[in-house]
């Protein structure tokens, strides 16, 4: 609550992206920065059927709605479901998990998203592919937390393992992750 009013921090954090991205259009960046392909997924119905589809996914892959929750709230606060966002601001995030370029995005032997895609013969930037990297990356590597992640039995224990293990963000905040979780959860159960 704030002055007395329920705060959506949904709307606000596509706001926030939206007016990021106008910035960042309007400001000439060097060649080499990386930039959003296009705007982040500011409409709302843009990022509910990403962030649905991501939902039931993880639910058909044998996660509970809770697990399944956990992970769609980390993937909002990493890139809005939008699986071609670039860092804002240039750093090296790329997709829905923000995978760093130089790193699991593109050179990890065996563990990156761009062979995974290439391998494949998809696009990187679908949300498919990298739904199927994410799964890929917790059935494959167990220090990326799936046994964490099908251990919680709460929203709050199922962000945070997937947080921790899977995500290692730098300023995660986390509070921002359960509230996209819960809300997920509300949304698609």
């Amino acid at each position: 609550m704030f002055n007395g009013r329920r705060v959506n921090f949904r709307s606000l954090a596509v706001a926030g992206a939206f007016v990021l991205a106008l910035i960042g259009t309007a400001m000439a960046a060097p060649a080499a920065t990386a930039q959003p392909r296009e705007l982040p997924a500011a409409a709302d119905g843009v990022i509910r059927a990403n962030e649905e589809a991501a939902f039931k996914y993880f639910v058909g892959k044998g996660l509970t709605p809770v697990q399944a929750a956990g992970v769609v709230g980390n993937l909002d606060q990493e890139s809005y479901m939008d699986p071609t966002i670039h860092q804002i601001g240039g750093g090296p995030g790329r997709g829905l998990a923000q995978w760093s370029a130089g790193g699991r995005w593109d050179t990890y032997p065996g563990d990156n998203l761009v062979e995974f895609a290439n391998n494949a013969g998809v696009d990187r930037y679908g949300l498919q592919v990298q739904l199927d990297f994410v799964w890929y990356e917790l059935t494959e590597f167990s220090y990326y937390g799936l046994a964490q992640l099908r251990a919680a039995t709460t929203i709050e224990a199922a962000v945070v393992a997937f947080q921790d293990k899977y995500e290692g963000c730098g300023t995660c905040h986390t509070d921002r992750r359960i509230a996209y979780a819960q809300d997920a959860y509300n949304l698609y159960t």
